[in-house]
């Protein structure tokens, strides 16, 4: 299994892209750049058999709706911001006027599911609101990375003042589940470069003292 970092829009947020030998592949928050993402698709001979959203921020979404219908990929994405998809108020493009981004709802709302299996890839899921009420990470144990979007930064932790943020929500997200993997395990951010478990223990000034 491999993992692609593919920086996308005027916020550079993270898209990855997580393939297997057979060129299979997850995709996850692709948010922006839509056509160019796709031909890059296209170009490496992937085939997204999904779309996981670790939370439908509009930096996080504005390509969904070009990879779901170039490759009929289904879209996972947590209950607590169904609407969020087709909603530019609660995924916040109405505010940041970067144009409105509105599309189809989420093919698969994710509950409490512990777990996630999709072809070869399976997934332990955790709900880590507080950057946003829908956040979820995705600890991907075979390739030892947990993709956490905008819950945990190197260095930083997610912003809490937009839609259904809470700072102590989310600080208790980070420590009960991320904290809790082993110390070498990967941190994906949703912006910026990787991490890991271990790092952000040691160095994260948000956590010090919690």
């Amino acid at each position: 299994m491999n993992w692609t970092q593919l920086p996308l829009g005027p916020l550079q947020t993270n898209c990855y892209i997580l393939s297997n030998k057979t060129k299979e592949c997850i995709v996850f928050d692709p948010g922006a750049d839509g056509e160019r993402l796709v031909e890059w698709l296209k170009e490496n001979g992937l085939k997204p058999l999904a779309i996981l959203l670790t939370h439908a921020h509009f930096d996080h979404i504005g390509a969904v709706e070009q990879v779901r219908n170039s490759f009929d990929a289904p879209v996972y994405l947590h209950k607590e911001e169904q609407d969020w998809l087709v909603d530019p108020t609660l995924n916040g493009s109405e505010r940041f006027q970067l144009g409105k981004i509105s599309g189809r709802p989420a093919d698969h709302l994710l509950t409490d599911e512990t777990s996630l299996t999709i072809g070869d890839f399976s997934f332990q899921l955790f709900h880590t609101p507080g950057h946003s009420p829908g956040s979820v990470s995705y600890f991907f144990e075979e390739g030892n990375a947990v993709f956490a979007g905008d819950t945990l930064f190197m260095g930083s932790i997610g912003r809490t003042d937009l839609q259904g943020g809470n700072h102590e929500q989310l600080l208790n997200s980070i420590h009960e589940h991320l904290l809790t993997l082993p110390e070498e395990v990967i941190v994906l951010p949703g912006h910026g470069p990787a991490t890991t478990i271990g790092e952000e223990m040691e160095r994260n000034p948000f956590l010090n003292g919690f």
